[in-house]
């Protein structure tokens, strides 16, 4: 920045000189002329008036040998040339500069004009003065004289380079001074924040910093394993977490979706399904390592046949690891609740992907009929005055403050999984003020990244009375503070549905066979379900670009999207079903011959098996995501690959972009950007694949789910005790005060 300054002070300055250099230039010639012709103007004049062009010629002669005069013309005052000597300008006759000199209508006894011109001659530029020359009589004809410029020209190359070199040694010594300070700024800087971590000093400039450093150590303290050396999250270190900030105490975990469902088949049996829910993935791992129980929506067709007296029954099935509490809904509220306002709503306006939100009275009356319901069975469920509740995502955003009134004493962690929108977008809704107030009734609420969090607060800070503290991250209502903070979500590590799966070469094998494709076939897979948030009409058009843009692929490459159906009672979701496939088809009719299909769709539901062999199959794996919270199926591919072979290329627009740098991240709205990036995936070399992994895995591993649930109760924990100690504080303040009146 500074040296461009200075290179414009310079560029400015240069053009100042030039432009006084060239005045100047002018009037000196302009003089050296008026002097050249009075001291000849006596012999001038009679040469002109006697018509003696020899005698002229020899007065002009000499006027030609200054070396910069090229040439001199004398002319009649009619026009005509007499005598010439030196150079004469081609274009500036006597002719054309008598009519300047001498203007015709002029008033009688005016004196004559003088002219000048820059012109072009051969060899260079040349100033030209058109001079009257008098006597006693009057007028007697007129002299223009032809002034070299060349030495105006090197002049101003020499005031350039002199300038050029002024700029570079200017630049110079401001870059050394520049320095200079700047180190000397910076001993100083350091000097005084080694004093303030020691503790000698400490300022306001210093105190925001230090209290970060301080929260920094506080959370690597907090993390660290009882016996006080760190190390990798598991179940088992999240468990003596629990147990050394929660004393072992049950938690509370309310979704609407369930993590297993009993379904009943055509023959009368039970299956269990694992539904394809990011949510689900996230928490189960989590309930398996806690103590608790998961209060969630009965939506399987058997699930009323399982349960108890209690609506509860044990899960996993052959595990029975934590009791699964069931809410049961009536059509009505389920398709008011849960396909009207949760995913007409406030799914479309959560979600920037174009779809626009639907809010009916009808439906809002039902979100809180249902929120009610999930609040009263955590209190039914909660065995203290002060349950841990974790309630997850945007069904129940009225369910913290519902809770709050029944068990004042709770902590309440909320955890959004789905963006928040900001402040103008999220204004559209009607019950804007209900649902924040509604949401602020937890201790703490958690999102995947700063960014909607700050949303959120701005959200808070638009539509309701109350104060943010921005510092602090925390909303304050009535003296009660809500901190909002993020917490990007991850996976279990190791992922458990691995441990059973055949190694990558052989799952390769299988679902190639399976897919009828050959060996040295390319395989992408896409993992979501139907939904407009995860750009599949994106995905595969951009693999139709692909394929037009690399016409050597046809034949080899095959794209496979596994997409398991959902929402299908909501009209948008079954236009995207219907446009899902015409694309396909689309693209198979075209490019497809014989037994090849370049993409092959398969809408039904998968259980995670399934899925993570078709992970460990693919060359690459596409999210395409259009707007997202967090996507897991992205460190799903990355956690399955534990042959370091494959490329993930992702959304830009997923909260996993800013986690997972290594993938190739893409705007998925461009379709030659995307299909680009899917053509180097497939080209990539097999050392740059483990390296991109590698990293990948490693931040993964490190930043799992159980660093996500510790990193959560640890601070539900901090804020437990801290509501204890006031409340303990309080009823000591009331008791000495009922003693002192009575």
């Amino acid at each position: 920045m500074l040296v461009a300054g200075l290179g414009l002070l310079t560029w400015g300055a240069f053009l100042v000189m030039q432009a006084t250099t060239k005045n100047w230039v002018e009037r000196d010639l302009t003089l050296r002329a008026r002097l050249a012709v009075n001291g000849a103007s006596h012999i001038l004049a009679e040469g002109l008036r006697a018509e003696k062009p020899a005698e002229l010629k020899t007065v002009l002669t000499n006027l030609v040998r200054d070396e910069r005069i090229l040439g001199v013309s004398a002319c009649a005052p009619d026009g005509q040339l007499v005598a010439t000597a030196g150079v004469a300008p081609v274009d500036f006759g006597c002719l054309q500069v008598t009519p300047f000199v001498f203007p015709k209508g002029a008033p009688l006894g005016s004196p004559p004009l003088e002219w000048e011109h820059v012109a072009g001659i051969r060899g260079g530029r040349a100033h030209l003065n058109g001079l009257a020359v008098m006597d006693e009589s009057g007028p007697a004809g007129l002299v223009i004289l032809v002034h070299d410029l060349s030495f105006a020209e090197r002049r101003d190359a020499e005031g350039r380079n002199l300038l050029l070199v002024a700029f570079f040694l200017l630049s110079l010594c401001a870059a050394l001074v520049t320095i200079i300070a700047v180190r000397l700024s910076w001993r100083s800087w350091t000097q005084r924040l080694r004093r303030m971590l020691k503790g000698d000093e400490e300022t306001d400039e210093f105190r925001p910093l230090l209290r970060d450093v301080r929260a920094l150590v506080d959370e690597i303290m907090t993390e660290r394993d009882a016996d006080g050396e760190g190390g990798a999250w598991t179940a088992d270190r999240l468990k003596q977490a629990l147990r050394r900030n929660l004393h072992g105490e049950k938690i509370v975990i309310v979704s609407n979706r369930e993590p297993y469902i009993h379904e009943r088949q055509s023959d009368g049996s039970i299956r269990v399904l694992h539904p394809a829910s990011g949510l689900v993935t996230a928490l189960e791992p989590v309930m398996r390592a806690c103590s608790g129980v998961w209060v969630a929506h009965g939506s399987g067709t058997a699930d009323r046949d399982v349960v108890d007296a209690h609506a509860r029954v044990m899960v996993p099935p052959g595990e029975a690891l934590y009791p699964l509490r069931r809410v049961w809904f009536t059509e009505e509220q389920e398709k008011g609740y849960y396909y009207g306002f949760s995913n007409e709503g406030l799914w479309p306006l959560c979600h920037v992907a174009h779809t626009r939100p639907i809010f009916r009275t009808s439906d809002w009356i039902h979100y809180g009929e249902v929120n009610q319901k999930f609040a009263d069975a955590v209190c039914d469920e909660a065995e203290i005055e002060d349950p841990i509740v974790l309630i997850q995502d945007y069904h129940l955003a009225l369910a913290p403050r519902m809770i709050r009134e029944k068990l004042p004493r709770a902590t309440v962690i909320g955890f959004w999984h789905i963006p928040w929108p900001n402040a103008d977008r999220f204004g559209i809704c009607p019950w804007r003020e209900e649902i924040l107030d509604g949401m602020l009734g937890a201790s703490m609420l958690g999102f995947h990244t700063q960014g909607h969090c700050n949303n959120f607060m701005d959200s808070v800070d638009r539509y309701l009375e109350s104060r943010i503290d921005r510092e602090k991250q925390a909303v304050v209502q009535l003296g009660r503070s809500t901190q909002i903070r993020p917490y990007p979500i991850s996976l279990e590590w190791p992922v458990r549905w691995l441990k059973d799966l055949p190694p990558v070469p052989e799952c390769r094998r299988g679902v190639f066979e399976e897919l009828g494709l050959s060996e040295d076939a390319l395989l992408g897979v896409g993992v979501d379900r139907l939904d407009y948030t995860k750009g599949i009409e994106e995905r595969l058009q951009a693999v139709e670009r692909l394929l037009e843009l690399r016409p050597e692929l046809l034949g080899r490459f095959v794209f496979v999207q596994l997409a398991a159906p959902s929402r299908t009672a909501i009209d948008r979701y079954r236009v995207l079903n219907e446009s899902v496939e015409a694309i396909a088809k689309r693209v198979n009719d075209r490019f497809g011959s014989g037994s090849y299909r370049p993409i092959i769709l398969k809408r039904a539901h998968h259980e995670p098996p399934t899925v993570f062999r078709y992970y460990r199959a693919a060359d690459l794996c596409y999210v395409s995501s259009l707007d997202d919270g967090m996507n897991l199926v992205a460190k799903e591919f990355v956690a399955a690959r534990e042959d370091e072979k494959g490329v993930l290329v992702l959304s830009q627009f997923t909260g996993a972009a800013r986690e997972l740098t290594e993938s190739l991240v893409v705007n998925p709205y461009d379709l030659d950007q995307s299909a680009e990036a899917m053509a180097a995936a497939l080209m990539m070399p097999i050392e740059e694949q483990r390296a991109r992994l590698r990293s990948m895995r490693a931040y993964v591993a490190e930043f799992n789910i159980y660093r996500w649930a510790g990193r959560m109760l640890r601070d539900a924990a901090r804020l437990r005790r801290r509501d204890r100690l006031s409340g303990r504080l309080n009823d000591q303040y009331s008791a000495r005060f009922t003693g002192a009146e009575s």
